[in-house]
């Protein structure tokens, strides 16, 4: 099987191993341009660009792919093969190959269809998520399902935790799915738009944390944005920014978002039903501090006081 693989985040990078590991004939790579990053904004290669240069495979990097078509097509694929990419395909490359072209998208279908599935899981409070094979169409995630492999969400997981939970099955997802698609083995299953979810990209207002909701909810928020992009919230117009965070379901008289405690475990919050936990947190315009740092510092000055 001749694939062109399309990618360009860290957990493509998995994919991309799986296929090479398993012998698959990887004639072409497409991926994002490389960007600045960072403060001193150092133009950065993707991982995907990088993994492929490594294993002596084609890389083109088009700042729009509806304007690279002939250069995709020119690969020849047997199938196109996409995981976080980060353009839409135009139709023009997605019927091209024999095989079509599938993606490997990381929620349960028809769950949660978009640009950040993981973190909108954690965030809506879901014990379970996975990853889908499925056909491409021209539609935002919503080809038929071709399988799934699932994982369970546990109650401290945060992004970081779920993501390595499905780069692992993911593999499972090319070493066996994959396969048995090539084989004919697989039955294509058509989404429900009554059972559809979406799961937008993240976007700045969505990481603040307002401590009012429910105490679940912004556990829930908060776990569900670590590593990154990171929640923060507003204390004395001052942001601070979330790094780690506990739930301690409890009864108590104080009000929602009142800091009970500062010590150097970190920063205790009061919400509905219980206390946050805040026990790693940067305030605005430093660097990240210990909690040690931050309780002879700012900290001794928070205890009464409330997050917005």
């Amino acid at each position: 099987m001749r694939i062109v693989f399309m990618g360009t985040t860290l957990f493509s990078c998995v994919v991309l191993e799986t296929l090479l590991s398993e012998g698959y004939d990887v004639v072409g790579v497409v991926t994002q341009p490389d960007r600045p990053v960072g403060r001193k904004k150092i133009l950065t290669a993707p991982p995907v660009k990088m993994l492929a240069l490594e294993n002596d495979i084609p890389v083109i990097q088009p700042e729009k792919i509806k304007r690279a078509v002939d250069d995709v097509l020119a690969f020849n694929a047997d199938c196109i093969v996409t995981c976080a990419y980060g353009q839409i395909v135009p139709e023009a490359i997605l019927y091209a190959p024999p095989y079509r072209c599938l993606n490997v998208h990381a929620s349960l279908l028809p769950k949660y269809h978009g640009g950040a599935p993981i973190h909108w899981s954690i965030i809506r409070g879901e014990k379970e998520t996975g990853v889908t094979l499925m056909f491409m169409d021209k539609g935002m995630d919503s080809g038929d399902m071709l399988a799934k492999q699932s994982v369970t969400i546990n109650e401290e997981d945060t992004f970081g935790d779920v993501e390595a939970k499905l780069m692992e099955v993911s593999k499972t997802l090319i070493k066996e799915d994959l396969k048995a698609y090539f084989d004919g083995k697989l039955t294509p299953i058509k989404q429900k738009d009554e059972d559809v979810t979406f799961a937008y990209a993240i976007q700045r207002n969505d990481e603040f944390v307002s401590f009012r909701k429910p105490g679940h909810d912004v556990y829930n928020h908060i776990r569900g944005l670590i590593p990154w992009p990171t929640a923060y919230g507003i204390l004395d117009g001052v942001s601070i920014k979330f790094h780690a965070v506990q739930f301690e379901s409890k009864d108590h008289q104080f009000q929602r978002g009142e800091i009970v405690d500062v010590s150097d475990k970190g920063v205790d919050v009061a919400v509905e039903g219980g206390i946050i936990h805040l026990t790693s947190i940067q305030i605005s315009g430093k660097p990240r501090q210990s909690n040690r740092d931050i309780l002879n510092g700012f900290g001794k000055r928070w205890k009464g006081r409330r997050f917005e």
